[in-house]
């Protein structure tokens, strides 16, 4: 059997010689897209991995949709991230905010020595949201030469997904009919159907978050085991793999657009 892992597709930073990820690097307008996920527990049906595995899978759709055209890699996933909120559950792996940032920065900060005009750091966890605001402009002072982004995968289905789903609003929360029916998609094999076990999302404020898309403009720290005792929010037992491969293609009409865009602005 061979192996066919990490830098085996051909946009993949891992899989490419020093030089030929300075060339791309110094090309004009090129991007480098760093996922960033976390390892935190996704209730019994779902592996604790599941944010790094969607945003690494985003990250190289986007890739793969543009790169015959514009100059673009993207790294192997950061896999840990700020998750604190999980850690009752166990099978978390959690960095402090502080330390996280400290890696994020880290990352630019060598992987742009290379060269390139912009740089996307592209999220997969909820609870990285604020992270990465903070590391766009840390890293952007830094970096005044290079165009830096912020992106949180999952918020550009906000768009098309009602075509999609058929569950109500909070049906697509934590580990939910959104997540799973992408990894049935894309890693049948790490989701355990017989498993699934959800609580609907009951949130008591009206302006706090009701859906994974949908994040209102309230912020409330809560143990997660306030939300759920399996450690599942929502409806994942409406998942199918037909509908993550949907939601997974037109994320990447969403991804292309945005590269392409991106690369214009700073080519």
């Amino acid at each position: 059997m061979v192996y066919e892992g990490i830098g085996s597709r051909s946009g993949d930073w891992a899989g490419k010689t020093c030089g030929e990820v300075r060339e791309i690097g110094e090309r004009d307008g090129s991007i480098l897209v760093v996922p960033v996920g976390s390892v935190e527990q996704h209730g019994h049906h779902l592996p604790v991995a599941t944010d790094t595995i969607l945003v690494d899978a985003a990250a190289n759709l986007a890739v793969e949709r543009v790169e015959d055209e514009i100059p673009i890699l993207t790294t192997p996933p950061i896999w840990s991230g700020f998750s604190p909120h999980h850690t009752s559950f166990g099978g978390t792996i959690t960095l402090e905010f502080d330390v996280a940032m400290d890696v994020l920065e880290s990352v630019a900060n060598s992987a742009l020595e290379n060269g390139f005009d912009a740089l996307v750091l592209l999220n997969g966890h909820g609870g990285n949201g604020a992270l990465i605001s903070a590391a766009v402009s840390t890293i952007g002072v830094e970096h005044p030469d290079v165009e830096v982004l912020g992106l949180t995968y999952f918020e550009l289905a906000a768009g098309f997904v009602d075509e999609i789903r058929d569950s109500d609003v909070g049906g697509m929360a934590h580990g939910g009919e959104f997540e799973t029916s992408l990894l049935l998609h894309l890693r049948p094999g790490l989701v355990d159907e017989d498993a699934i076990e959800a609580t609907p999302l009951e949130e008591p404020y009206d302006l706090g978050t009701t859906d994974l898309l949908e994040s209102g403009p309230l912020s409330v720290y809560r143990e997660f085991e306030e939300y759920s005792h399996s450690g599942a929010i929502g409806r994942p037992e409406l998942a199918t793999a037909e509908k993550g491969a949907e939601i997974y293609e037109r994320l990447g009409d969403e991804l292309e657009a945005l590269m392409n865009q991106i690369h214009e602005r700073n080519a």
